[in-house]
């Protein structure tokens, strides 16, 4: 498989894994030392336990991920994926459109993710 095949994969391995909230998939996906900038700007998580409670809380909202174009990658070590995380159901839905942008081991393990995303990207209704 190529290194490009390889990181979309990895990304559609993702979605597929918080869609099931299995947080032990996701967390397979991390380099040891990785770090999570989710959304950008915050302080990083840094290594796998503060990515484990990251995602073990994210997980509890319930959101589901939903791409909303393809998955890309890089001619180097990262791939990008646009997508929209639903919050809810019935009457209360939260849509947020968010940019994830990974970069890659030569293990294939995720190094960093950042999150994309602003105020005026968050949609409640």
């Amino acid at each position: 498989m190529s290194k490009e095949a390889q990181m979309k994969s990895a990304l559609q391995a993702y979605i597929d894994a918080f869609n099931r909230a299995d947080l032990h998939a996701i967390v397979a996906l991390y380099a040891a030392d990785a770090t999570v900038e989710d959304p950008y700007g915050s302080p990083p998580k840094v290594g796998q336990q503060a990515i484990r409670e990251f995602y073990r809380d994210a997980l509890l909202s319930g959101a589901q991920l939903e791409l909303a174009a393809p998955i890309r990658a890089s001619m180097s070590n990262a791939a990008a994926m646009a997508f929209v995380a639903v919050i809810g159901n019935g009457a209360s839905v939260t849509r947020v459109s968010v940019i994830d942008l990974m970069t890659f081991n030569e293990q294939g393990l995720i190094t960093s993710m950042q999150a994309y995303f602003g105020q005026s990207d968050i949609a409640i209704g």
